[in-house]
């Protein structure tokens, strides 16, 4: 039996099989026999394959625009942008990444129109597994669906999921430690609604029979599965319903219309904030301290001040002070691992 037909009569017996306490061992290993072995496949298909979709990151971060053929994608980064993509009235008018910048309020932000995503995208129709790929490196998505067709959210949602992007989602706060005996071994910091039983069993499907395993969540099976994979990644999302001109609809996401330019202003408000940006201010040894502040994202730290600067920055670093929010006193000297806040005030001194 290939693996196409294994992966696809265990999602036959997951569908099939009620899940409550009494079947959720069983489930578990379903699952995360089913995650294995797709991994197996997609690694199979890789051999030789070409990614042909790819987006070069600039700016302050790199924003891609999701969803469905003829939505008003390629209007609404060109509303946003000034840029020039292509706009048709037929599906798929957009066949490679097409980048724009928008500048807010000091920040740089690269925005990329992708081509369209359709259901089974993730299996790879209309080339999906490649847009995929390339979208899982960017800083934020925005799913971008028409007042016409609704339900192409939860459509591309699906797609995303199965492709490894957890929208909007934190990492699981699971730590797993391989031993070379013992068996497995879960200790946890919290009540855990999955027993131990099942977290074992769920782990020798992924060939590990010995490990600490310490739970800091009450996680899912899938939360444990995506640990175990390796290769989920974590970003926050936006949801857009566009040609609110033509028809209003009821929903609770940003409603607007890239043609006539409504509520533009408040979507690009929503993304600078999903980005969680901050404003370090530098100050030069001896110096006055810059009007315009260098944007960085939430949790950077000085090394990345540094890298944004020049890499030279980094290898000649001796140390840098800062005053702000993110030190016990004004002018402390830190070092590149030091986390910033808003409004900081940097110095580095290097050789």
């Amino acid at each position: 039996m290939d693996l196409v037909q294994q992966i696809r009569e265990l999602e036959e017996e997951i569908k099939r099989t009620p899940y409550n306490k009494a079947t959720e061992h069983h489930v578990g290993r379903l699952k995360a026999k089913l995650a294995r072995l797709r991994e197996e496949l997609e690694k199979e298909k890789a051999k030789g394959a070409r990614q042909a979709v790819s987006i070069k990151k600039e700016g302050d971060a790199t924003v891609v625009l999701v969803g469905y053929p003829s939505v008003g994608k390629s209007t609404l980064l060109n509303a946003l942008t000034g840029a020039k993509s292509e706009v048709a009235e037929y599906d798929f008018t957009t066949k490679k990444p097409v980048p724009g910048v928008m500048e807010y309020r000091n920040a740089t932000i690269q925005v990329i129109d992708m081509p369209g995503i359709v259901e089974g995208a993730a299996s790879g129709r209309g080339r999906g597994k490649e847009v995929i790929s390339a979208v899982r490196t960017a800083d934020l998505i925005v799913i971008v669906a028409d007042v016409f067709r609704l339900e192409t959210i939860e459509i591309v949602r699906k797609e995303l999921y199965e492709g490894g992007i957890r929208l909007d989602q934190k990492p699981p706060d699971i730590v797993i430690k391989k031993t070379e005996r013992g068996g497995i071994k879960v200790s946890s910091t919290v009540p855990l609604s999955v027993d131990e039983r099942t977290i074992a069993e769920i782990m020798k499907e992924y060939r590990i029979h010995n490990a600490e395993v310490l739970f800091r969540e009450d996680a899912s099976l899938d939360r444990l599965i995506d640990v175990l994979a390796g290769n989920r990644v974590y970003i926050p999302s936006v949801v857009v319903v566009n040609k609110i001109d033509l028809m209003d609809v009821d929903f609770e996401g940003i409603k607007i219309s890239a043609e006539k330019k409504i509520n533009l202003e408040k979507l690009k408000e929503e993304i600078y904030r999903k980005l969680d940006f901050i404003n370090i201010y530098l100050k030069p040894p001896g110096e006055k301290v810059s009007e315009k502040p260098m944007v960085l994202r939430k949790g950077a730290r000085v090394e990345d001040v540094c890298r944004k600067l020049h890499r030279d920055f980094v290898d000649k670093f001796r140390y840098a002070r800062v005053w702000g929010k993110s030190v016990r006193f004004e002018g402390q000297r830190v070092g590149l691992d030091h986390v910033l806040c808003d409004g900081d005030i940097v110095s580095i001194y290097a050789d």
